[in-house]
């Protein structure tokens, strides 16, 4: 799997959590512990997006 699709896949998760995470909370019976599951699940996601984004921004030469 190419960088690029591996960054793909991780948005498409970030972006699927996001859309759980608001379905969870326009349901007053929502569990607050699945939320909080949820929210630190997507924070990783996207903590791991920008190291990926990074280190791609690092290891790509510029041409002067």
């Amino acid at each position: 799997m190419s960088l690029q699709s591996h960054l793909a896949e991780l948005e498409r998760k970030h972006q699927a959590l996001e859309r759980e995470i608001q379905n969870c909370l326009v349901h007053p019976s929502a569990n607050d512990l699945r939320v909080v599951e949820l929210k630190r699940r997507k924070l990783q996601l996207k903590d791991e997006i920008m190291r990926l984004r990074q280190s791609m921004t690092v290891s790509t030469p510029t041409l002067h």
